[in-house]
């Protein structure tokens, strides 16, 4: 697997009539991407307040900020400095933190992770403090007939409700004041503040106090705020997972010495032992031993995949057989793992158009019903009800208008959507790329690295009826004559040899017959092998029942290999790209999802025909170039389809480009994963249709969440208007609202 890219996509060329990809954090090429924490923030309106002070910023290509993981991605033009960053964002009233990276080495993007265990303890610990002081109050409130407690005492215990345990409320509250700005903190102060005011006023002037409402809205609204901090910690928690998977220690050798060191201080070059149930430290190449490697964490493949002289293994990988010794290739920030934690990072910065809707009506939204809720007092005093009567209505319209479940309807979904994607190995590119999935009903694959495996596998070994052979045998023997090659079709024989646990014998005089085959000695027997057409040159004939079965592999695009000694016909081996073992099953779930299957493909018709019938496609266009891949993804555009282009090579970029969804096989060209907008990390098909279906899944969570968040606060508002909504409830209500949005985005997770 190449090493994952961060995120710079190209724009995709598309036709006038077909869907445009959404832009939304598109870097300049050469752009330079910072990570923030943000600190601060409360609502939809604080997350676009803290982006508008970034994108303002000099220097700064493009932001996003992400209300849910609280962080910010920051795209800085060639040679711009981070630095007045954090004074931009403070000048909002916010607070900017700069990240570590994220990699295996370092404690990077471990200070956001201990902040939000703190904030959910405090969010606690004032809403149980809150519940203590309130719960008396309401109950004189109710008995105050029967009691006879003076008023006064309601006083002394809700003062500290409404000055220390809703302190955050009003600190941000006055933050945004200082700016000229409202949000949801300048609602809940406005309400809170004129019921306990109220109340002040009327302990004075001898009328009804409703302390236990400021004390209840306070209560509530912590209780709510720590519950959805909660939901959110778990939210979070498939990122969590991944930093936790890395290797704290590792072996290395220096100066022919086997040391135990810090992740920390590995460097590229270092030689590292890896035993068994070591979890590997970084990206490294093996240069001795081989071993089977616990790949799950990256490619969602429960199968361990065995890995031996040159190939490559990953960082936070488990070693679960050999011991072995390999070379340190990647470390910190560039890892596989770093990456995919970026990846997902980042994706949960990129909005889907239908969350900027949602950012621009919450936006105005405050402003807006402060205006209401002054109007709702004015309309009640007008009307000849009192002023107490009046300021109950208003301070309902304030708390229940509060937009934190608009505000968290979209991220909170993509961001469990993209964490459960990245355990399943499937790299989301954000919430633009989810809402693009919606309209897809066209599914182009590619063929070669996509259906199959990219690699010539054995098919057949036929004997020829008068050889004395078996198959088996005929195998050892080509087997053998090939080992010194170092051809594909050459390596898929031995191999095969091997996987049937075949003992090869030593090839002497061994030849290469450049393009056409090789001759050696084996066992004292002079080989020839090669081509059906070497075979013909050498005047070998196949029996009539040989023949008719090459021709019949022939014809589904098999390659043919002749065994001969001297003239005489030993038999032959079938050789093809072999289909991958859950192609045909990738197939039937892209089509029990109502997707129409094309099969795109720069190789031969036969080779093409063969895989189609294998996995079931019944569409198939063969030998076309990549820009025919373009041009046939936007001859569909044209009629009217949403295309997704599935693929792994370099020739499949700018199909992958050009589709409305582009999906790149993670073991494929870097080219072709920079071009993508889902990436499956691991090569098993059937991840297609699952990331497809996980994408639809999240982008219907997204609806539902913004349904009921628009619904509620058009249905409520009026009746708090209405005087129908007691302030109290209105406050249970709203609490209720954000953290349903989140424990609902949560259902992602299974």
């Amino acid at each position: 697997m190449k090493p994952l890219p961060m995120i710079s996509e190209p724009d995709a060329p598309t036709e006038s009539d077909a869907p445009v990809k959404d832009a939304v954090l598109e870097p300049p090429p050469d752009a330079t991407t910072v990570n923030f924490d943000v600190r601060g923030m409360t609502c939809a309106s604080c997350a676009r307040r803290v982006e508008n002070a970034l994108r303002s910023a000099p220097g700064v290509a493009n932001a996003g900020v992400n209300l849910a993981t609280e962080r910010a991605t920051v795209h800085l033009e060639h040679d711009a400095s981070p630095d007045h960053l954090v004074d931009a964002v403070a000048a909002a009233g916010y607070e900017l933190v700069p990240r570590g990276d994220h990699g295996m080495h370092g404690s990077g993007g471990h200070e956001h992770e201990e902040a939000t265990p703190h904030a959910v303890r405090d969010a606690g610990r004032r809403a149980l403090i809150a519940a203590l002081l309130t719960m008396p109050v309401v109950v004189l409130g109710m008995a105050h007939e029967i009691l006879h407690v003076p008023e006064w005492v309601q006083l002394v215990l809700i003062t500290p409700v409404q000055f220390w345990a809703a302190w955050p409320f009003l600190r941000m509250a006055a933050k945004q004041a200082r700016h000229l700005a409202a949000n949801m903190d300048t609602l809940i102060a406005l309400g809170t503040l004129s019921a306990y005011s109220y109340s002040l006023y009327a302990l004075f002037a001898g009328g009804h106090v409703y302390f236990e409402t400021a004390g209840v809205i306070v209560t509530f609204l912590l209780l709510g705020r720590y519950l959805e901090l909660r939901s959110r910690s778990r939210a979070s928690a498939a990122i969590k997972g991944l930093l936790e998977l890395a290797a704290v220690d590792a072996i290395v050798i220096r100066d022919g010495v086997e040391t135990r060191v810090p992740v920390e201080e590995i460097v590229v070059g270092d030689v590292m032992r890896i035993r068994p149930g070591d979890k590997v430290p970084t990206d490294a190449v093996i240069e001795e031993g081989s071993s089977a490697f616990d790949e799950a964490m990256m490619t969602g493949e429960p199968v361990p995949a065995e890995k031996g002289l040159g190939d490559e293994i990953f960082g936070a990988t488990i070693n679960t057989t050999g011991s072995v010794l390999a070379r340190a290739t990647r470390v910190g920030s560039e890892t596989a793992l770093s990456q995919i934690i970026a990846l997902v990072e980042e994706a949960q910065t990129r909005k889907a158009p239908i969350e900027r809707m949602a950012d621009r009506i919450s936006a105005i939204f405050v402003p807006i019903v402060i205006v209401i809720a002054i109007a709702t007092l004015a309309g009640w005093i007008a009307t000849g009800h009192s002023v107490e009567q009046g300021v109950i209505a208003a301070v309902a319209v304030l708390i229940i208008a509060c937009p934190c479940a608009m505000g968290l309807a979209t991220p909170a979904a993509v961001m469990v959507g993209s964490g459960r994607g990245a355990q399943l190995g499937i790299l989301i590119r954000g919430g633009d790329v989810l809402e693009r999935t919606h309209g897809v009903d066209v599914v182009v694959l590619d063929k070669t690295g996509t259906l199959t495996k990219g690699e010539m596998g054995v098919v057949a070994v036929l004997p020829e009826a008068d050889a004395g052979l078996t198959s088996d045998e005929l195998l050892r023997l080509a087997a053998s004559a090939e080992s010194p090659s170092e051809h594909p079709i050459a390596r898929a024989i031995v191999r095969a040899a091997g996987e049937k646990g075949l003992s090869m014998s030593p090839a002497l005089s061994f030849a290469s017959q450049t393009g056409a085959g090789v001759d050696a000695t084996v066992d004292g027997r002079f080989l020839s092998i090669g081509s059906p057409a070497r075979m013909r040159s050498l005047g070998v004939v196949p029996s009539p029942e040989t023949h008719s079965k090459i021709t019949q592999f022939q014809e589904n695009g098999h390659t043919l290999i002749g065994i001969a000694e001297g003239a005489r016909p030993l038999g032959v081996i079938a050789v093809a790209d072999e289909v991958k073992a859950t192609a045909k099953e990738a197939v039937a779930t892209l089509r029990s999802l109502g997707l129409d299957v094309v099969l795109v493909t720069g190789d031969n018709a036969a080779a093409a025909a063969a895989v189609a019938e294998r996995t079931g496609i019944e569409r198939v266009l063969a030998e076309v170039a990549p820009d025919g891949k373009v041009a046939e993804v936007k001859r569909l555009q044209a009629e009217g389809h949403r295309v997704a282009v599935v693929g792994d090579g370099i020739n499949d970029a700018p199909a992958l480009a050009q589709a409305d969804l582009g999906i790149a096989i993670g073991t494929g060209a870097g080219v072709a994963l920079e071009a993508a907008d889902l990436t499956l990390v691991g090569g098993d098909p059937l991840l297609a249709p699952r990331a497809i279906a996980l994408a639809r899944r999240t982008l219907r969570i997204i609806k539902q969440n913004l349904f009921w968040a628009f619904f509620y606060n058009t249905v409520m508002i009026p009746a708090a208007m209405l005087g129908l909504l007691d302030p109290m409830i209105a406050a249970g209500a709203m609490a209720f609202s954000s953290v349903s949005v989140v424990l609902n985005a949560l259902r992602l997770r299974r």
